[in-house]
């Protein structure tokens, strides 16, 4: 009867953790799969169109445009319509194939393999950065580590380790901002542990389906080093699908 009643008073007094009582007003964290749901409920789609500006800042500054089609995790194409020496160079990616046309050739290149983690354009945004949209759910597993904030937003911060180590990215660290569930800053790691990138997201709109979207993207590459890069939707829209022949190699070719 001692013992129990020995046991009862050290409950009380905090010796279980658990049984403490949640303060009135605190914030429960979600789990790491609630989170997860809702940041591929916001940066995944079925289709997208845009137009985009990519600003690569280095020993010179470069500046693209490009309209953009999206369809699924996969399928993409993309169109430079500006500076005027590489309008008409356009990008066509379905699964892991990528094919690129060049209009001073005159000819389509196959990009494939680790060709697609290259920088496009010489940018720190590689090809498959910017032209898929995989679900991270289906590709990491994840913990809440904590909180944080980035540029004064509360967030969570969000461990990701790949279910499959040869992605690009097998580690991955985010701060999920508490109202909108989107990543404004991630730390991309290689197996090794090295830090390859940093993305920082910001301007997040919300559109018509419900979403929260950033509408500013910066990348910095840490092994190239030396270059930031910046890309900005000038037009996005959801929901609105392409026409087929632009998923097609014969689009690429088109006059």
């Amino acid at each position: 009867m001692r013992r129990l009643l020995a046991v009862v008073v050290w409950m009380c007094l905090g010796g279980v953790a658990a049984a403490q009582p949640v303060e009135p007003g605190a914030v429960v964290a979600p789990t790491a799969e609630a989170l997860l749901d809702q940041m591929d409920k916001n940066l995944t789609f079925e289709a997208r169109r845009a137009r985009m500006v990519m600003t690569v800042e280095g020993r010179r500054t470069r500046t693209y445009e490009m309209i953009s089609h999206g369809r699924g995790e996969e399928d993409s194409a993309m169109e430079y319509v500006a500076p005027a020496r590489d309008k008409g160079t356009r990008m066509l990616k379905l699964g892991n194939e990528l094919w690129l046309y060049l209009p001073g050739a005159d000819r389509v290149q196959k990009i494939s393999g680790h060709m697609l983690r290259e920088g496009m354009m010489g940018s720190d945004v590689s090809y498959e950065d910017l032209m898929a949209a995989r679900e991270l759910r289906k590709r990491y597993a994840a913990k809440v580590l904590g909180e944080g904030t980035h540029d004064n937003r509360p967030c969570w911060t969000l461990e990701l380790k790949a279910k499959d180590p040869a992605v690009t990215y097998p580690r991955r660290v985010s701060c999920i901002d508490k109202e909108t569930f989107v990543p404004l800053k991630q730390d991309l790691y290689a197996l090794s542990g090295m830090l390859l990138k940093t993305w920082t997201m910001s301007d997040v709109k919300t559109f018509a389906d419900g979403r929260r979207f950033p509408t500013r993207m910066s990348v910095r590459d840490h092994v190239k080093q030396g270059s930031v890069t910046r890309v900005e939707f000038k037009e996005l829209e959801f929901g609105i699908d392409s026409p087929q022949e632009v998923f097609s190699l014969r689009w690429l070719e088109r006059r």
